[in-house]
């Protein structure tokens, strides 16, 4: 083989890992998700912050695969539901596990 498709053949190899290095599994989040999940985490914990009946609440937000789940802990039944309603207001939310505990 001469050089040139050697060179060839060498990079198609390793633009081909580098490929799937970056794509998605079931276990694991392509960069892409990863970064589109930060911006959903974000924009979760504004809206909810935002809200005055949910100040004093404390809540936490994960997002894996545009599935927000909340945790944490609520002043009543009422803020659990507003919490999830307000979470899932947001673009980009394809669902809510709610886990927040009434204190």
């Amino acid at each position: 083989m001469n050089l040139p498709r050697r060179l060839f053949a060498v990079l198609a190899a390793a633009s081909m890992l580098f490929a799937l290095g970056c794509a998605s599994t079931s276990q694991r989040e392509s960069t892409g998700e990863y970064f589109d999940d930060s911006t959903i985490t974000t924009k979760v914990k504004a809206a909810i912050f935002a809200e005055p009946s949910l100040k004093v609440a404390q809540i936490g937000v994960e997002t894996t695969h545009s599935v927000v789940q909340l945790s944490g802990w609520a002043n009543s039944s009422a803020d659990v539901a507003t919490a999830t309603s307000v979470a899932r207001s947001v673009k980009g939310v394809a669902s809510v596990q709610n886990d927040i505990r009434v204190k």
